[in-house]
């Protein structure tokens, strides 16, 4: 994050890079360097000529990766701007050999070393989401809330995905929740055609926009996987939608577009389209804003008449931290209609996840407490026990809140003076700034 941070100025200075062409140069890059005699001799290529050799060898790798020709294209465009910009292939008197040699360098440095480790981790959103907190064009317009990776990773466990699941993510994003879902994939593959059929037919994702398709794609590849399923277009078009639905996924995973004004974009449409692109009894899992829990919505009730939801979990205020969206998950199965499944909700009330917020790094885990919050959260779910202050069951309609605030017995125990007297404070406030008596 630290160095996410640092090559971001970098860029901004001496690049002159638009900020959708600085996630693109650092995926592309790190493609690039996947070429063994890419990473032992981009230094010895002239600045001028380097550009041309790290698109020549971004070529090499999505063909080495067997991607379908219908969408090399769509993967290599996007960086063929970069390929030709100015500002990277001059050298001067600071960058000798370059701005991109320097970018190249810090990467093979810092980065690369990393994604040999951590084979779980979407290092490619990780960028993207610090890029994007430098601009506030992208994400407000876009409705774009990149999922953190510790929820990314507990999606896996709520989904309890196996070596023979198939994933499906209809806004795929830089493809978080397929990595992670591959990562969990792969520790219970036992055989390497296990593990081959993961990449070939276990995850499939939509993507509208063409430069986050070649994201998701490229991170894909990094990880391993040059056969990913990846459509680019829109997950409501129906030529894709008949393409997603012949895969028979047994899982869904969702973050859609926040705060879209068009009606026809609200996020439980978005959940709707998802569920519909299951198998029967699948489960379909995804984070939304929690107005789509306690707000009246057609949707809601269209939703319910096909799918049964299975969980609500409210998660912490600040989890999109700095984006100020309260978030829930929701889980549902598929094609089996609510009332038909004659079975409580069961809601989670999992508000602290152990992070913390801290100046320069965001929310962090800063005391390696949320492994074990995790495990307890997923336990609880998977066994629909009833605790109070953390879960309980109800039965539900579509006119119902679904969230846990509406059911849970509070556990007065828990309650101290200070916090009473903090809430007052609070309240005291509040009629004040807003002119009440």
């Amino acid at each position: 994050m630290e160095f996410s941070r640092e090559l971001h100025d970098f860029m901004r200075d001496h690049a002159k890079l638009t900020e959708s062409e600085k996630p693109l140069l650092v995926s592309g890059t790190l493609i690039a360097l996947k070429n063994k005699a890419f990473a032992k001799s981009y230094d010895a290529h002239r600045p001028e000529e380097l550009q041309k050799e790290w698109m020549r060898v971004i070529k090499e790798e999505f063909q080495k990766a067997k991607i379908p020709h219908s969408k090399e294209y769509s993967m290599t465009q996007p960086y063929s701007s970069i390929a030709v910009h100015p500002n990277l292939g001059k050298s001067n008197k600071k960058f000798p050999k370059g701005v991109l040699f320097e970018i190249i360098k810090m990467l093979n440095e810092k980065v690369w070393p990393f994604i040999s480790v951590y084979h779980d981790f979407d290092v490619v959103g990780q960028f993207y989401g610090e890029f994007l907190k430098y601009t506030g064009g992208d994400k407000k317009a876009l409705g774009i809330v990149l999922t953190p990776r510790h929820i990314t990773e507990l999606f896996a466990f709520i989904g309890n995905v196996q070596a023979d699941s198939k994933v499906l993510d209809i806004c795929a994003g830089t493809g978080g929740f397929l990595v992670s879902a591959m990562h969990q994939m792969f520790k219970k593959a036992v055989t390497q055609k296990q593990k081959d059929k993961i990449k070939n037919e276990g995850l499939i994702g939509v993507e509208n926009q063409p430069q986050m398709y070649a994201l998701a794609a490229s991170n894909m590849i990094l990880r391993g996987d040059g056969k990913a399923n990846l459509h680019q277009g829109s997950c409501f078009d129906e030529a894709i939608t008949r393409e997603i639905k012949k895969h028979k996924c047994t899982i869904g995973m969702l973050n859609p577009p926040y705060s879209q004004s068009d009606e026809d974009l609200h996020e439980l449409v978005f959940v709707k389209h998802m569920l519909d692109c299951l198998i029967k009894g699948g489960v379909g899992i995804a984070i939304v804003p929690m107005s789509c829990a306690i707000s009246p919505h057609a949707k809601r009730e269209e939703i319910l008449k096909y799918h049964t939801l299975d969980a609500v979990m409210s998660m912490p205020n600040d989890l999109f931290y700095p984006v100020g969206t309260v978030p829930c998950i929701m889980v549902f199965k598929s094609h089996i209609p609510h009332k038909k499944s004659n079975q409580k909700t069961w809601f989670g009330y999992w508000k602290d996840d152990g992070f913390v917020k801290t100046k320069h790094k965001g929310r962090i885990d800063l005391y390696d407490k949320w492994t074990t919050i995790r495990d307890h959260w997923v336990e609880s779910y998977r066994n629909r026990d009833d605790i109070p202050g953390e879960c309980v069951k109800q039965y539900i309609i579509h006119e119902d809140e679904w969230c846990a605030e509406a059911y849970m017995e509070t556990d007065y125990s828990l309650i101290k003076k200070d916090n009473f007297e903090d809430n007052l404070k609070k309240y005291m406030i509040f009629k004040l700034i807003n002119g009440l008596t």
